[in-house]
């Protein structure tokens, strides 16, 4: 499963210090857009503090990266793009 290094939507129940901490998260969105799909605003923290999330699903068939809905880059970022979170990892096919 590819990691998550660095996740810079502070405003998400899972990150902690610019990290994610659910077990994985789901890219989807438009293809142009790969958006994390597990972004969630609460007023209460979630995840599991000791672990770092990774990558469990990729809907992004045009990235470089995606392999039969699963993602085989090494670590992705997740940074903000307008007003929603994306996989800053994508690449085109």
């Amino acid at each position: 499963m590819s990691r998550i290094a660095e996740c810079d939507v502070t405003d998400c129940a899972y990150n902690k210090h610019n990290s994610c901490h659910t077990l994985a998260i789901t890219v989807g969105g438009p293809e142009e857009c790969p958006q994390c799909d597990t972004y969630v605003v609460s007023a209460h923290s979630g995840g599991i503090p000791d672990m770092h999330g990774g990558v469990g699903a990729c809907k992004v068939a045009s990235c470089k990266h995606n392999e039969l809905l699963e993602c085989n880059a090494f670590t992705v970022k997740i940074g903000w793009h307008q007003n929603h979170p994306d996989c800053r990892t994508f690449e085109h096919k």
